[in-house]
């Protein structure tokens, strides 16, 4: 909270004293926590990484409400938690209007949550207080997201965490650099660089990147958009090697990058022949900006896409379900998944013509082991099911088909903006209490990617 309290006190806003207390009630409590436990020494075990994980992913955005609920008139911690719970799992999905009226310090707030969730609280204290020794393993994987959490980069975890941290920053800080050359202020640049890294999609204008409508600012968002929907373990190694052979050999780069570019010219094809806009170059301009946007799971918007013709919209939400890497800050279920999928499927194909060929999975020239594809095959079970169930608990709740349905996919997929109701022109704030709570669940499920809180819920966590 020293961030938004240093931008509150540089500008003397009004949200000076709200994050001074938020600070302080913060800071005792943790303070009171710690003197709780200061006595307890054991090392940590799988089942405490999955729970600790779940409980800070609970715990900190209750706190990160307070100068929400402090400074804004007649915001509620169902309002303010859902807005926070947004922030951290960098999924963008906003109750708040009136945007540009808000105290600067608010705005950076937000922007810096994101920034943090991005690539993971608990990663974050791994690389800079390496106390927990071993178990800090069991943190980093109960985090990380992706099906093959096993392969290390480094002998040991908190090097491996300072190394993605440091590639985090490094492309952090180009990002602001990038938007304050393209005509943006400090300030602005530094929220909007925090967002675009963290692919959470804050904006400090209701309008977002229309804001400026500057096709500069746009081409800048999308780069790093690109950049960061990639593995950052595959930056990591190309800096320790000195090469960019593992990044241009990378096969989860490659689709994603493929998958998008697909997109755009399949989408822009869909307006031009329904005539949406009258200059094509302006097409091309929004519709890569929002494929990009939603592909990787950011949420910016520059225009109301839900204007177009319905299998636009549709189809981006769809990418966002799935195109991000493996290892990137963006959400979804990972492209790394999706391709094996579609690898399985063709080899039971073959199989069906051919029962005796040994035809395995291969992934990046290496054969894919059948535990990773009986976990992928699991974790897509669990995923469907989540998804209808959250679906059907909205419904239950009065929300129309669409409405439910998109909200469900853009929280648990950490995309922000949906369809219907909680659409590109709208947001989440028409929600009733019960329904926000849901969406709320919902985006902690797909920031720890389902498992890490489920296993929770099942009898044999709790046997000893």
């Amino acid at each position: 909270m020293l961030v938004p309290l240093a931008f509150a006190w540089v500008g003397g806003d009004a949200a000076l004293r709200d994050f001074g207390l938020s600070l302080v009630v913060t800071a005792a409590s943790g303070s009171a926590m710690w003197l709780l436990g200061r006595r307890y020494r054991r090392e940590l075990q799988p089942r405490d990484g999955f729970l600790l994980v779940t409980l800070v992913w609970t715990l900190l955005p209750g706190f990160a409400s307070l100068p929400l609920l402090l400074n804004l008139p007649g915001m509620h911690f169902t309002d303010a938690y859902f807005e926070a719970m947004s922030a951290f799992t960098a999924t963008g999905a906003t109750v708040l209007t009136g945007l540009d009226a808000l105290p600067l310090s608010i705005n950076v707030w937000r922007c810096f949550l994101q920034f943090l969730g991005g690539l993971g609280i608990i990663v974050l204290v791994v690389a800079v207080l390496p106390l927990l020794g071993v178990g800090g393993s069991q943190l980093f994987k109960a985090e990380t997201p992706g099906p093959m959490k096993e392969a290390k980069l480094t002998p040991r975890i908190a090097e491996t965490a300072r190394g993605l941290w440091g590639v985090y920053m490094v492309l952090s800080a180009a990002c602001l650099l990038a938007y304050r050359a393209a005509g943006m202020n400090w300030a602005d640049a530094f929220m909007h660089a925090c967002s675009t890294v963290g692919l959470g999609g804050f904006s400090s204008y209701d309008n977002g990147f229309g804001h400026w409508d500057s096709p500069l600012l746009d081409a800048v968002a999308m780069v790093f958009m690109l950049l960061a929907g990639i593995n950052f373990a595959r930056y990591f190694v190309v800096w320790r090697t000195r090469s960019l052979r593992p990044l241009l050999r990378c096969t989860e780069a490659r689709w994603f990058l493929g998958w998008i570019a697909a997109t755009i010219v399949v989408i822009a094809l869909n307006l031009a022949v329904a005539r949406t806009y009258v200059d094509p170059w302006e097409m091309l301009r929004h519709v890569s900006f929002h494929v990009v946007s939603l592909a990787t799971t950011t949420g910016f918007v520059s225009t109301d896409y839900e204007q177009w013709p319905a299998f636009a919209p549709v189809v981006m939400v769809l990418l966002g379900c799935f195109a991000s890497c493996a290892g990137s800050t963006g959400g979804g279920i990972k492209m790394v998944r999706m391709i094996l999928l579609l690898k399985q499927a063709q080899q039971e194909l073959v199989r069906i013509v051919h029962p005796r060929v040994v035809n395995p999975v291969l992934f990046n020239g290496q054969a894919v082991a059948p535990g990773v594809l009986s976990a992928v095959l699991a974790f897509m079970l669990i995923y469907g099911g989540s998804m209808i169930m959250l679906t059907l608990l909205l419904l239950l709740t009065g929300l129309d088909v669409v409405s439910a349905f998109a909200a469900v996919v853009a929280c648990v997929n950490n995309i922000g903006p949906g369809l219907g109701d909680v659409g590109p022109a709208a947001n989440f704030q028409t929600l009733t209490g019960p329904q926000t709570w849901v969406c709320t669940f919902g985006m902690l499920l797909g920031r720890l990617e389902l498992l890490t809180v489920l296993v929770l819920f099942t009898p044999q966590f709790w046997r000893k």
